[in-house]
């Protein structure tokens, strides 16, 4: 492990990355506050939170008694949901433009193949949100098309009703008016396939087919670079994490969660090449949750992550933990994210991968209760585990322990995933 602060920690600053979520970052603080107070009674320690003062970020005050030890952590939301609500912002024919571009860019580039390899789960989490879009599209084709029929059906018996009761008088008319039948059915099938596929986007908080459409096109539009908007709050973060290592707190903490993970590898490598960790400094701790790395990374264009994999994974001026599941079908499980995208040096350090094992930190009850639900498994590693083991989120944000020494001596899972698979290996353009 890396060198940590000499002392138990007593403060600490903790700086959270969410993923692609378009929500307010209030969520995050409710979140916190209501597992917190669930894993503080279940595990016999207190936890309690108080508003955050000032600041330009979003977040919250937490004042802990851990194994005896009271601890203040300051926590701050590095808030991009502006960016990902702005990429939501499409039509929906243009989701559905999506859809045809992200597919050919995952399939002809070889990456869906690639990704296949290690774990199924995260890539049909992928391939759920096209599926979905392909049968609400379909079935708005069926439903648009029924109603065309029964329309133009209901109107031309109409017509030939009056023309019968009216004879050759309504003859003529009635010849026109078949031929409007064409164009009444298309105008129909039109409207109601609109409205069907409206209604569906409509209901998206269930079934999260467009939300996840637009997470995956987001970084197939690039092939993996990183959007020039992302970037710029990307060294924004920088800043505000770099203000706090010249802080006197024992230790910085910065937790990426899901996509959030890959922008953390990139501005923590940003930080460190830029000299702002300093000896005698706070220790420097970086913890991905529930990463989807390669999705990002195995794109041929992702010269800079990749490159950030390399360069974070040799660096002593921090420590990284990388925790999933198997359990989590939305994380590319155990899968060491710079082993796999083929970038790992012959020095590397990290990160150390263990599992969060949903199926033994979940008692049966709660697994069953869970184990469908899938994107909620996908943030059950900020939430409260029934019979924990040796993670626990809100001892590593709120304890007396640094990332470093809490896991000095854990071994990394024996199941990991740590052999390059991607295609796509340079670090340069």
């Amino acid at each position: 492990m890396s060198s940590s602060h000499p002392n138990p920690v007593s403060r600490r600053r903790v700086f959270y990355i969410p993923g692609y979520d378009p929500i307010h970052p209030r969520r995050y603080r409710e979140l916190y506050r209501k597992e917190g107070a669930a894993q503080a009674e279940i595990s016999g320690y207190k936890i309690a939170l108080t508003p955050a003062q000032g600041g330009e970020n979003y977040g919250w005050h937490i004042d802990a008694i851990i194994d005896g030890a009271p601890v203040q952590t300051d926590v701050e939301v590095l808030v991009w949901s502006d960016i990902v609500r702005t990429s939501m912002s499409g039509t929906i024919l243009a989701t559905y433009l999506q859809l045809v571009r992200t597919a050919w860019t995952y399939i002809t580039t070889g990456t869906l193949r690639r990704l296949m390899l290690m774990r199924k789960g995260p890539v049909f989490a992928a391939l759920y949100p096209v599926g979905m879009l392909l049968v609400q599209l379909l079935v708005a084709i069926i439903l648009a098309s029924l109603a065309a029929r029964i329309v133009t059906w209901a109107f031309s018996a109409g017509v030939n009703a009056l023309a019968g009761l009216f004879g050759g008088v309504l003859n003529e008319a009635a010849l026109g008016w078949r031929l409007f039948d064409g164009a009444l059915g298309w105008s129909v099938f039109l409207v109601v396939g609109i409205l069907i596929l409206r209604w569906f986007k409509s209901k998206d908080g269930k079934f999260f087919a467009y939300y996840l459409m637009h997470d995956y096109a987001y970084s197939a539009a690039s092939r993996g670079a990183n959007p020039p908007a992302l970037e710029e709050r990307m060294h924004v973060f920088r800043d505000h994490i770099a203000e706090a290592l010249n802080s006197d707190v024992d230790e910085v903490l910065v937790v990426g969660h899901s996509s959030g993970a890959h922008l953390a590898v990139s501005i923590l490598s940003d930080l460190i090449r830029a000299g702002h960790v300093r000896d005698g400094g706070p220790a420097l701790a970086f913890l991905s949750l529930g990463q989807v790395v390669p999705m990002v990374s195995f794109l041929p264009e992702a010269h800079r992550l990749r490159a950030d994999l390399r360069y974070l994974s040799v660096q002593n001026a921090l420590t990284w933990v990388d925790v999933t599941a198997p359990g989590d079908g939305c994380a590319f499980a155990l899968c060491d994210p710079v082993a796999v995208s083929g970038v790992a040096p012959d020095n590397k350090l990290w990160p150390l991968v263990f599992s969060a094992a949903f199926t033994q930190t979940l008692s049966p009850e709660r697994w069953a209760e869970l184990r469908w639900r899938f994107f909620r498994l996908h943030f059950q590693y900020l939430c409260a585990f029934d019979r924990p083991k040796d993670y626990d989120y809100f001892q590593i944000t709120a304890g007396p322990l640094t990332l470093s020494e809490r896991y000095a001596e854990r071994p990394p899972s024996r199941s990991r995933i740590d052999v390059p698979v991607s295609k796509y290996t340079s670090v340069t353009a």
